[in-house]
């Protein structure tokens, strides 16, 4: 069933003020800045990551996500699934080493949502921040803002999302663990992980291509979502809905915005699969409550805002 994908590696999102966009990421968000590069772009990561970066940031004239890339185990499987992308049908590009700052040769492949992915095995590792690997304490004594500890998943919306749902699992090794279906049996979302976790890239129906609804990082604990909570007050940042629980994923959440419009979210919890789990199942006309579960009410911002 495995394919040799490991987990999420890095997101690149576009900002349109590179400075501003700090304050979210880094100031708000907690992620640490680890290097910036000759074309503006800034790197930043999660203080529980082990590899050098998770978030690249670049400043454009549109806001959105360039591409989202998922680490293989080793160079020989991004070769391998290299020709069957290609075999596929994908459109490949191959990206040398180093066009992104300490990072190995990547293959962006298209998709029938209009989204691009990625695939690399390379990638320098810093290991967690302010922690030895020998003897480590238990969380570093110079975390900010709200301490994300990693990046976790992004939902993504587009046309033909079974089709790209289909790529992810018959090529890369995700497993679908959860689902949206409406009365005819007809999957309007998807949600795919590649090992335990709830979701590790999510997908909703939608005519336009290539568009991100939100991406997301993860915390500890209900009480650091609440925390957050109050630091999106503190900030006065745009708030988007919560804090809340969902009924997809049972993720404890709150949603918020950057200043170029992107939406991000912070959570907590969630739930787990192994790939002998049948895929969870949520019908359409419980939508309210799969994504609100506490308001049961769907919220027709957090339907429609997209970059």
């Amino acid at each position: 069933m495995k394919k040799g994908v490991m987990r999420p590696g890095h997101i690149q999102i576009r900002v349109l003020d590179i400075d501003e966009a700090l304050k979210h990421y880094r100031d708000l968000l907690g992620l640490l800045e680890m290097d910036r590069d000759e074309q503006g772009r800034v790197y930043l990561k999660g203080w529980t990551e082990v590899d050098k970066f998770s978030v690249v940031l670049r400043e454009a004239d549109s806001a959105g996500m360039d591409f989202v890339a998922y680490k293989c185990v080793d160079e020989a499987t991004v070769d391998k699934l290299r020709e069957e992308l290609i075999a596929y049908g994908c459109q490949i590009q191959d990206i040398p080493a180093g066009e992104l700052k300490d990072c190995g040769r990547r293959v962006r492949f298209d998709s029938p949502s209009g989204h691009q992915f990625e695939i690399f095995a390379t990638k320098k590792q810093t290991g967690k921040w302010g922690l030895n690997n020998v003897n480590p304490e238990a969380w570093p004594r110079n975390l900010t803002g709200m301490k994300a500890t990693r990046f976790d998943h992004c939902l993504l919306y587009g046309p033909n999302i079974n089709d790209t749902i289909d790529l992810l699992r018959s090529l890369l090794g995700f497993d679908l663990a959860e689902q949206v279906v409406d009365d005819k049996g007809t999957r309007l979302a998807g949600f795919l992980t590649v090992g335990m976790k709830a979701h590790d890239v999510a997908f909703i129906e939608h005519p336009e291509p290539g568009k991100l609804h939100h991406v997301s990082f993860y915390l500890d604990t209900w009480e650091d979502v609440l925390r957050a909570a109050d630091l999106i007050s503190m900030t006065d940042t745009s708030l988007d809905i919560g804090p809340t629980r969902h009924g997809l994923t049972h993720g404890k959440t709150i949603y918020f915005f950057d200043p170029s419009g992107n939406r991000s979210e912070v959570f907590a919890g969630g739930d787990y699969h192994y790939p002998d789990h049948e895929p969870v199942t949520w019908l359409a006309d419980q939508l309210g409550k799969a994504i609100f579960y506490h308001d049961r009410v769907l919220n027709d911002r957090f339907l429609t805002v997209l970059t």
